[in-house]
Parts: C-alpha cells; sequence; structure tokens
C-alpha cells in the first residue's frame, strides 16, 4: 500500500520551474517514494527529519528531499534540485 502524498510550497514553487523533462522524472522518483519511504536515505545533524531521494535526469544527479509522518502514513516533499548547494538551500 503506497503512502499519500503531499508538496511544500518551497517544492511546489521549484517544481514548477522545472523541464518539462525533468518533470516527467521527478513525478516516477515521487511514485517511486510514494511506494517505498525508505528508499532514501535518512540524514543527521541540523537536517535530522529530512530524507534524500538521489536520481539521475539528464546526466545530472538531482535530489528530492522528504519527511515522514509515520502515524499517519503522509510524505511531505520539502524540496528539489540539482545536488549543487541543496542542502545548503534547506537550511534557509
Amino acid at each position: 500500500m503506497s503512502w499519500g502524498v503531499r508538496q511544500t510550497r518551497r517544492f511546489a514553487r521549484s517544481y514548477k520551474k522545472l523541464h518539462d523533462n525533468v518533470v516527467a522524472d521527478v513525478d516516477a522518483a515521487v511514485e517511486a517514494i510514494a511506494e517505498n519511504p525508505d528508499i532514501g536515505a535518512k540524514k543527521k545533524g541540523d537536517l535530522a527529519e529530512l530524507w534524500v531521494y538521489k536520481f539521475r535526469c539528464l546526466g545530472q544527479l538531482y535530489l528530492l528531499g522528504y519527511t515522514r509522518d509515520d502515524g499517519v502514513r503522509l510524505i511531505y516533499l520539502e524540496a528539489i534540485g540539482p545536488h549543487e548547494n541543496f542542502y545548503r538551500d534547506l537550511k534557509r
């Protein structure tokens, strides 16, 4: 059984700016996370609540950051973007 998925405002703004061929890969990554939320890597330190799923798109590494609420089986999509400055931007 898959989990429910919700977007944060930050994710929605980033998603809207993505190119069409990147959007297809992001949608596939979101479906993979909804089926198995443990697929990503749990972060430590300042971003301890965050899970990150890495995937390649157009020869570039993209990261999709999300948080989980195990009690109600919901996944909150926090951020999407290329690896460059991804964690720095999330801490803001």
